[in-house]
């Protein structure tokens, strides 16, 4: 912590202030990850909530199950403030949980054969009259005769 400026407080008044912020320096610290990781898992509970509903019709019965659990324990574990580790391992949990949700997603719509990007690095749903595209060079006439 620095102070700085003109400051009317007297040096030692400053030198206790100092002391005071490094004293606290730890407990600021345990506040500040304790804040993080609240705001991470009820962000994660958000958006994995969304997904879902989002993609409701989409989601196997199975893999839903397993998230809906893991969203119920980690909004349980913040409504009880439950400790830093906890929270993070209930994090953790979920977002296994949602990951895994999207990969059987992604594995059920190409078993279907929906499109996920062509090969090639075309977009996807690129049709045949995209191949009658023609290259072409603007030459201006004037500029070649005055060169020429």
């Amino acid at each position: 912590m620095t102070i700085s400026g003109g400051s009317a407080l007297p040096k030692d008044e400053i030198e206790r202030m100092v002391r005071e912020a490094e004293a606290h320096a730890e407990e600021d610290r345990v506040r500040r990850d304790e804040a993080e990781t609240r705001n991470q898992a009820e962000q994660l509970v958000y958006s994995t909530e969304k997904f879902l509903k989002d993609n409701e019709d989409k989601v196997p019965a199975d893999s839903r199950t397993e998230v809906d659990a893991a969203i119920a324990d980690l909004k349980s574990a913040l409504s009880a403030n439950a400790s830093v580790d906890d929270l993070k391992a209930k994090t953790e949990t979920l977002a296994t949980a949602s990951q895994a949700v999207g990969q059987a997603m992604y594995a059920a719509a190409e078993a279907q054969g929906a499109p996920t990007g062509a090969p090639d690095g075309e977009p996807a749903g690129a049709t045949a009259a995209d191949d009658d595209v023609v290259d072409a060079e603007v030459v201006d006439d004037d500029d070649a005769k005055a060169n020429g």
